[in-house]
């Protein structure tokens, strides 16, 4: 029988295969949003929200150039549950995977995963931090494209079209989420 881990299971997951302070402060960060919207989208399933948020990137720093493959290989390995796999591979749809979001949830790690380390590098740049940035700091350097020129805009914009809501709603929504 497959598993769900709890966020904390999947955080000692992550960590097993990734060492970069960087990689696991991005996994928690993905993972927080990603509860934090699952309480307003899908409450009867926080933790598996957040269990995904934290596995998104479990390859990523052994695995670069098979971001999504390795995942999908690693995560069966340790026998997680089918739907927690389809929505780690899914994340990087069009980009390093063919396997699209359906579920709701995976849309929203779709279209938060990239925009969190856009706002968060806008975040390392202000003296208060996330704590009085606004939609429109966010929307500023969403526009510039040197600025954090490896978050893609472009994922960006489709997850927010596959989520149907507006850029300035998803990025309140994870601003909002990454405040929290």
């Amino acid at each position: 029988m497959s598993t769900v881990p709890t966020p904390e299971e999947a955080l000692e997951l992550v960590k097993r295969y990734n060492k970069e302070a960087f990689h696991i402060q991005h996994a928690e960060t993905v993972s927080k949003v990603m509860g934090v919207l699952a309480a307003k989208y899908d409450p009867e399933r926080v933790d598996f929200w957040r269990a995904a948020g934290m596995l998104h990137d479990i390859d990523f720093e052994l695995y670069p150039e098979q971001h999504c493959v390795k995942a999908n290989e690693i995560l069966h390995e340790l026998d997680i549950d089918e739907a927690l796999i389809h929505a780690v591979v899914s994340h990087g749809y069009g980009i390093c995977a063919d396997v699209e979001p359906e579920a709701y949830m995976e849309k929203v790690l779709f279209a938060t995963d990239e925009l969190t380390g856009l706002i968060g590098a806008a975040a390392l740049m202000r003296p208060n931090g996330l704590s009085d940035m606004e939609v429109k700091s966010i929307k500023k350097k969403f526009k510039d494209k040197k600025f954090a020129a490896g978050c893609s805009r472009e994922v960006i914009v489709r997850g927010a079209e596959m989520m149907g809501v507006e850029l300035d709603e998803l990025f309140a929504l994870t601003l909002e989420a990454m405040r929290a």
